[in-house]
């Protein structure tokens, strides 16, 4: 084998080794005791389920012959659009209670949350505005302490240590 043919491949398995570094790091996550990581399990499931059933079941029903119509204030393409929000209400939940990816996860859904608050609600009154708060809060907790132990990112993690 030659020389260049060997560096490359060290490289490679060097790159390799710091990319599943940085997946562990954001996948970890242990809030220090069984009850506090059950809360936090908790907390997802109930926070995923009423975000699927209030919002992602919404994508899908017909009233008075029309679909949801989704605010679009960032002038994207309507398809595009639709799928972030539909993907973000409906597929995004399942991460969430599975607690897979769950940082990377949510960030889609704290993109529709946020853009809601902040754009679409903004000259809306304190109840209207409560909803798109609520969520945006909740998801970026998540965001910033991950799923916990109970969890498939906890699983993957112990899985790519051994």
């Amino acid at each position: 084998m030659h020389f260049g043919a060997l560096w490359a491949v060290l490289v490679l398995l060097f790159k390799l080794k710091k990319m599943i570094d940085i997946i562990k790091q954001i996948l970890y996550s242990d809030l220090g005791t069984s009850f506090n990581n059950a809360a936090l399990l908790v907390f997802r499931i109930l926070l995923a389920v009423e975000l699927f059933r209030v919002h992602g079941m919404k994508k899908f029903r017909v009233e008075n012959g029309q679909k949801e119509h989704v605010p679009n204030p960032l002038h994207l393409p309507e398809k595009l659009n639709g799928l972030v929000a539909t993907f973000s209400d409906t597929v995004i939940p399942f991460f969430i209670i599975l607690g897979l990816g769950t940082r990377l996860a949510v960030l889609p859904t704290i993109g529709v949350t946020a853009i809601g608050y902040f754009v679409v609600h903004k000259n809306d009154s304190l109840e209207v505005r409560d909803v798109p708060y609520m969520y945006t809060l909740s998801l970026l907790l998540l965001l910033a302490l991950g799923a916990g132990t109970y969890s498939l990112d906890y699983y993957l993690i112990t899985f790519l240590n051994n």
